[in-house]
Order: structure tokens, then C-alpha cells, then sequence
């Protein structure tokens, strides 16, 4: 119908001119050309013929009018959501304008990008329109007649949410389960569902014709409106059903990527982990061609989706596995990541690569060596990072062209994170001698209150880590010593602090802010992700934190000397120190690694940031900032001549959209997918979209695991608001430690007590539970609360 109507308007050659004419700068200017030329031009007599017979079948007085093309639901690429429907249409003249509109979607600029970016031609392979009439949907969802997991036709799953659908396709509204057998109507509900028993039956009746009517399985659009069913869209489950289960997990990770995080983050960190275990495996010599192996799933270490990173569980099993001790190692790993421990059938089956038992013992030999050395392995890493880091920080990459600081990132990548390998079998052995000091202290100390163990498994006080606290709590304390000094910093904005102190002559308690910038601006919140400029860039975060004083620590910390002597005779005291003295030593390097593993992502942000203003004076990118929303390998195609450079702005383009999208949706902690992740109604079965559950009536007394002793009252404050009191966190930022400077007590919803923020408030003395289920939701700030760390327990006493 559109090209008879094109060519009887003679806006068909016209349109072809202008689609020929389209690229990533102009894609908008083409688009309102196009969309002048269809929606201005008179429709054909045929055309209005055709929209009136199309209303009069409908029926009704209202209409939907909807976009229909094969490109929706094409395989290869995915134009949902990229044409438009429109609701609520009323009168013979608004369809007819409202069809030209649908045409004339198929040429816009979202629809014009997204070809462009896809290599694919810019042309509509056909862009057919709906005229239906308009449900007013009391309840509406999906329902497939086969498990889009699994591929099993015994059952249909039905997804349902009130009023109409569209807000569940686009994954921004929650919704509830049921799955039906196929054969006999019984139902089984997840969650709460909002579909009666007899709708539930009225749509497993439904299902069974639509079965009988079609070979291959269908996903069906339903509505509800005044207990009548309407089905809306009918079309196969054209993917591929079935495969390799997954499991995504957050936990520990959202300490360093938090929310939303870049393409060039990801992709970088995932570059990293990849290149670090593939040298830790060579490391243990292990064989070469077992090495090959590793490089099937070592690269998928870490996964994304809508922007969020998520560890590849069942790898990083396999990862543990590469040293001996597998079983009681993956127990401490589990701890340590503060997830639910796997089933032993599929623990057990997960192995790094197929090896024969020499070659098993042969790595096992290498790794107990290496174990018996590895203090002197950290100490000498630690020397030869920090040369080649003095090197690194004297460059001035902002001034470099991008090939050139490229460069110094490849050899970045060489000396720094390459050599990280050898270093990281103090993990796994540090597994080892942690569990082994969990089963002495269950043994010998049954009756050891719950916050001993992480007490004793401490680093102690003398690590870098503490070293930033330390020093800004020195800095407040000098502010707020000052009234005079301390009334400028609380009362002029942040971002011009700085130029205030040095106008007023403050210039000594200005060298020591810079000498802190100088040693530890590379720490801060969201200091992992390259997206966000750290102190060195930006240090009016540093002031914000300096306004409140610190708080004050009155807190009684645990006794773990004392208490082993009373409680342990001389021969178990001995040994029980033996193990602890090895751990404490491997949690002291833990902590050395950890700041330089701070320090080298440190190094890469000022690169890469280098590289993106470069690529926006040379006008390959709008923004400089826009470099983040390219991938690594994009990157290092801009800068060696590997890339389509006429599609970064367009890509760029399409990704920032994506973004502002991804931003809107809500991510569950834990999920599962088999098969192709992305798809196969993965993401909407595990809860992607779906509303944060809040608590009906909040918690007075909340219950989590006990990280470091003491009992504090005070007042509640959210990481991130400023202030002094008890700090709230949904989990914990190896950058935010700064903020312990201001907290008299730690609070954290997700992490372990092995968390770098966790073992920094234990050595400081700061009372910490970690863990606690619905803390956010529970607790606002400005509410009172008492906190026994030792205990894990806290009571609201003011809401």
C-alpha cells in the first residue's frame, strides 16, 4: 500500500534521493525531510478505501493503529520498539494521519541509525499498518505456548501485569508468572499474579487452539478488558530454545562497578581479568594446551547487561579451580563473594580444562611453592610496580596524540597488569589458610562470639589502606579547629573551594590537601570506573567530605589476643597462631594488591580520558566524553586503523540512547539464563524491569552478619549525602573509604566482611555489619539507631 501511495504522490524517487544522501551527521535532517514528504502528501483514494474498511471491521470508536514490519521480528537484528504505535485514535481523519505517521517512522532518525550502525541499507524492507480497535486493558502480558527456555511444549508461560502491555514489552513495569500444563489446565504461580483462576483457564483454552492452528510454537499478546480476552499479536518463537545455564551474580562487584557502567569500563575490565588469570595460569605451568582452554571462558569472565556487570558464576568456579583444595576453597570463595553456595553436582562438575592427574599434581606442585613464597613474590611485585607507576604519572597524556598514549597504555598493559599473574596465587592460597582457620575456630572455639573470626583474620592496622582515613581525618581535624577556616569551606560551593583557599592565603592547609591529591586521588567513589573523574580532576568531593568533622570512635574493639589465651591451651594457642599469623599476612598483601590494582586503573582512566579528548579535537567523536561509549577494541581501532571510524558517531549515538533507557530499568542481584543470555525470554523471566519491593511496615530491629565489634548509637546518613554518623550503604565502594572518616558505625546491605571497605573499618575500630536484608528500605536518613556490631544487630529507636 505505502509504495502505491509513494508513487501515485511521487514522493517515491524523492524519498530514494534522500535515503542515498543519509549518514550519521545528517540522519535527523533526512529524517524530517522524509517525514514532510509522507506525511504532507494527500492520501490516494485506494489508500482511504483501504483505512475505511480496516475501521469498520474493528468496530468501535476508538482505534489502535500499529506499526507492523518484518524487520520486529527479524533474527539477525532487532528493530523493536524502532516504529511507531499509536493509542487512543479517534475519528476517520486522525487514523488516516496517524497511518502516514507509521510510514513515515520507518524513516526515522532512530530507525535511520540503527541501520547505519548495522551496516545494513538504509531502506524499509516493507512497513505494513494495523488499524485495530482499542482495548482498554484492565490486564494484559504474554504467553507462550512452549517454554521459551527450555523449549518444552508441556507447558505455556504466561506473563501478566495490569493495564495495557506496552510498559511490559519495554521491561520498565513488573509482572507475574504462572506456568500451565498443557495437557491439564494446572496452574503453578510465581509471585504474585494478577490473573484470576477462570482467566488463567480462559487463556490455557486460548493457547490449545492457537497450538492446534500452528506447527511451531507461538509467543501471543493478550488484553483483558471487562472479564472479555482479546488476543493483539500472534507470532512464532523464532529462537533457538534451550542450552547452557548461566549464572549472573553481583554480588562483590557492584563494590567496583556500580549502576550503570560503560562499554569502555566493561570492556576493559574485562580485558584485564582475562589477561591477569590467563598469566596466573601460566604461572602454575600450566600446560599450553590446556591454556588454549582457558581462553574459551576466561574472556567471559564478567558479564553485561543494560549497563550492568555481573560476574559469570559458574567461570569463576573454574577459575578457583585452577589451584588445589577446590573443595574446602570454593566454601571461602563463596563466603568471600558473599553469595549462595552452588550445589555440590554442579560445583563439582565445573573444571578449567580437561588434564590428565599428572598434570593436576604437576600444578599443584607450582602452586605450593610459589604459596610458601608468595609474601616475598608481593613484596618484590609491589617495589617494581611502583617504579614503573613514578613513570607512568610523570607523562602529561593530555597534550599527546591518541596513538601515542595508546601506546603507553599497551605498555601499561605489559608491565603492570600482564605481571599481575604470579601475584594472584596469594587469592588462592589465602583461600586455603582462611578456610583452615574457619575449621580451627569452629573446632576449638565453638562458643566464639560471631564478630571473633573476621577479628582475627584481620590484616591489622598497618596496611596503605587505612592510610587515606588517617590522613583526612587529620585534615578535618585541622579545618574544624579553625572556625574562621572551617566557615569557608562549609559555606562556599565545592567546585570553587580551592581557588577561594588560595585567594585567602590559606595556602598551607592547601599544600596538604594537594599532597593528599597528590598521594591518593586516584581513590574515591566509583574509582574503578573510567567514566568518573577522580579527585586529581575534580577534588570538590574531597571538600564536601572535609565540611562535616570526623566522627569520634569511642567504640570497644574485640580482643582476639585475649580471648584465645583464656580460652585455648598452650599447644592449640601455638598453632591457632601459626594459622592466623599466615593469614593475617596474606590479608595485609591482599589489601597492598588491592591499592595498587586502584592505583593501575588510576593510570588507564587518565590515559583513556587522554585518548577521548584527542579523538574530539581530531572531530571523530562530538564529545570527548563520548569515548566511554566505545568499547576497547574500538579504541585501539581508532588509534591503529583496525575500526569503521565513519561509524562512531552513530554507534555512539545509539549507545547513549541505550543508556538513558538502561538507567530506567531496575537489575535483580541474582539471575540465571540458559542458552543465548540476551534472549529466549531470558531477561524477562529473571525479573529484569521489574519494581524494587519495598517493605509494607519497615523493620525496627534488623538482623545481619556481625563484621567488627562495638556498640554505637547515633544517626543515620547515606553514603554519598555527607555527614557525620552511622553510614548506609547498599554495598561497599573500595573508594568510598574516605567516607569512614565521618562514620561511627558502618552499615551495608550487600558484601561480605572480607570487602576491602569492611576490612579497612575493622583495623580503624569502626562497629560494621554487612549483609542486612531491606537495609535501605528499613532505615531513612536522619533516624536514630543503636548498632552492636559484634552482634550484627540494629534497632531503629527514631524512624
Amino acid at each position: 500500500m505505502f509504495r502505491r501511495f509513494a508513487a501515485a504522490r511521487h514522493i517515491a524517487n524523492p524519498i530514494g534521493v534522500a535515503l542515498g544522501e543519509v549518514t550519521a551527521d545528517n540522519a535527523g535532517i533526512i529524517a524530517d525531510r522524509i517525514r514532510h514528504l509522507v506525511t504532507t502528501a494527500e492520501l490516494t483514494t485506494d489508500a482511504r478505501q483501504a483505512i475505511a474498511r480496516a475501521c469498520q471491521d474493528a468496530g468501535g470508536d476508538e482505534f489502535a493503529v500499529r506499526s507492523s514490519s518484518p524487520d520486529e521480528d527479524g533474527l539477525l537484528f532487532s528493530f523493536a520498539g524502532q516504529f511507531d504505535t499509536f493509542l487512543n485514535v479517534t475519528g476517520f481523519d486522525e487514523v488516516c494521519a496517524r497511518v502516514r505517521d507509521c510510514w513515515a517512522s520507518a524513516f526515522s532518525e532512530r530507525a535511520l541509525r540503527y541501520r547505519l550502525a548495522h551496516r545494513l541499507a538504509p531502506v524499509s524492507v516493507g512497513l505494513a499498518v494495523i488499524v485495530q480497535a482499542m482495548v482498554h486493558a484492565d490486564k494484559s502480558g504474554v504467553l507462550f505456548t512452549a517454554d521459551p527456555v527450555t523449549g518444552s511444549r508441556d507447558e505455556y508461560v504466561i506473563s501478566a501485569t495490569h493495564g495495557l502491555g506496552d510498559a511490559l514489552m519495554s521491561g520498565t513495569a513488573s509482572a507475574g508468572n504462572v506456568r500451565v500444563d498443557a495437557a491439564t489446565g494446572a496452574a503453578r504461580r510465581d509471585g504474585d499474579v494478577c490473573l484470576t483462576d477462570q482467566e488463567v483457564t480462559a487463556l490455557w483454552g486460548v493457547a490449545g487452539d492457537v497450538r492446534d492452528m500452528f506447527d511451531a510454537p507461538r509467543d501471543l499478546e493478550w488484553a483483558i478488558e471487562e472479564d472479555r480476552l482479546w488476543l493483539v499479536q500472534c507470532r512464532p518463537i523464532t529462537t533457538r530454545l534451550g542450552g547452557e545455564r548461566r549464572i549472573w551474580d553481583n554480588s562483590n562487584i557492584v563494590e567496583s562497578f556500580s549502576g550503570v557502567t560503560s562499554p569502555l569500563t566493561y570492556t576493559f575490565a574485562a580485558d584485564v581479568y582475562a589477561r591477569v588469570y590467563q598469566e596466573y595460569a601460566r604461572a602454575l605451568r600450566v600446560p599450553r594446551g590446556a591454556r588454549r582452554q582457558l581462553a574459551d571462558w576466561l574472556p567471559a569472565l564478567l558479564g553485561y547487561f543494560h549497563g550492568r556487570v555481573y560476574y559469570n558464576l559458574q567461570h569463576w568456579y573454574r577459575m578457583v579451580r585452577l589451584a588445589p583444595g577446590y573443595r574446602l576453597n570454593r566454601k571461602v570463595f563463596e563466603v568471600s563473594l558473599g553469595v549462595p553456595p552452588l550445589d555440590d553436582e554442579i560445583a563439582d562438575g565445573l573444571r578449567p580444562y580437561r588434564r590428565s592427574p599428572l598434570a593436576a599434581l604437576a600444578t599443584g606442585a607450582v602452586f605450593a611453592v610459589r604459596s610458601l613464597a608468595i609474601g616475598r613474590t608481593v613484596r618484590r611485585f609491589c617495589r617494581e610496580f611502583d617504579a614503573a607507576a613514578t613513570e607512568f604519572d610523570r607523562v602529561d597524556y593530555d597534550g599527546m596524540p591518541c596513538d601515542e598514549v595508546y601506546g603507553r597504555f599497551r605498555l601499561l598493559q605489559r608491565e603492570l597488569i600482564e605481571r599481575w599473574g604470579p601475584v594472584m596465587v596469594l587469592d588462592a592460597s589465602l583461600l586455603t589458610s582462611v578456610g583452615v582457620l574457619h575449621l580451627l575456630t569452629r573446632r576449638w572455639l565453638p562458643a566464639a562470639p560471631d564478630w571473633f573470626f573476621w577479628a582475627a583474620a584481620g590484616p591489622g592496622p598497618a596496611v596503605e589502606s587505612t592510610e587515606p582515613v588517617t590522613v583526612l581525618r587529620r585534615l578535618a581535624l585541622e579545618l574544624h579547629g579553625d572556625p574562621e577556616l572551617a566557615a569557608l569551606v562549609r559555606d562556599t560551593p565545592a567546585d570553587q573551594v580551592r581557588a577561594r583557599l588560595a585567594a585567602t592565603g590559606r595556602h598551607g592547609f592547601l599544600d596538604a590537601v594537594d599532597d593528599y591529591i597528590a598521594r591518593f586521588g586516584f581513590r574515591g567513589v566509583d574509582e574503578m570506573k573510567l567514566e568518573t573523574p577522580d579527585l586529581t580532576e575534580d577534588p570538590s568531593a574531597l571538600f564536601t567530605m572535609l565540611r562535616e568533622p570526623p566522627a569520634t570512635l569511642d567504640a570497644t574493639r574485640g580482643d582476639v589476643d585475649g580471648y584465645l589465651d583464656a580460652h585455648l591451651g598452650s599447644v592449640r594457642r601455638i598453632a591457632y597462631g601459626v594459622v592466623r599469623r599466615k593469614v593475617s599476612a596474606g590479608m595485609a598483601d591482599r589489601e597492598r594488591l588491592r591499592w595498587r590494582r586502584a592505583k593501575a586503573f588510576g593510570m588507564a582512566k587518565r590515559m583513556l580520558r587522554a585518548i577521548g579528548k584527542d579523538l574530539a579535537r581530531l572531530g571523530a567523536l562530538d564529545d570527548w566524553q563520548d569515548v566511554f561509549l566505545l568499547r576497547l577494541d574500538e579504541v585501539r581501532g581508532c588509534c591503529e586503523g583496525t575500526t569503521a571510524h565513519v561509524e562512531l558517531k552513530p554507534v555512539v549515538w545509539l549507545r547513549r540512547e541505550q543508556r538513558l533507557r538502561d538507567e530506567r530499568v531496575t537489575a535483580p542481584a541474582r539471575f540465571e539464563t540458559r542458552g543465548a543470555p540476551y534472549w529466549l525470554g531470558n531477561l524477562q523471566r529473571a525479573g529484569w524491569g521489574a519494581p524494587a519491593r519495598t517493605a509494607d511496615t519497615p523493620a525496627r530491629v534488623l538482623r545481619g552478619t556481625p563484621s567488627s565489634p562495638g556498640v554505637v548509637e547515633g544517626t543515620a546518613v547515606r553514603a554519598g549525602d555527607g555527614g557525620t554518623g552511622i553510614l548506609l550503604a547498599r554495598h561497599t565502594d573500595p573508594g568510598s573509604v574516605a567516607a569512614l572518616t565521618g562514620a561511627s558505625a558502618l552499615l551495608v546491605e550487600r558484601g561480605s566482611p572480607l570487602t576491602h571497605v569492611a576490612v579497612v573499618a575493622r583495623e580503624l575500630g569502626i562497629p560494621t555489619v554487612v549483609q542486612i536484608n531491606g537495609l535501605l528500605a528499613s532505615v531513612r536518613a536522619g533516624a536514630r539507631l543503636r548498632v552492636d556490631g559484634g552482634a550484627g544487630l540494629v534497632e531503629v529507636l527514631e524512624p
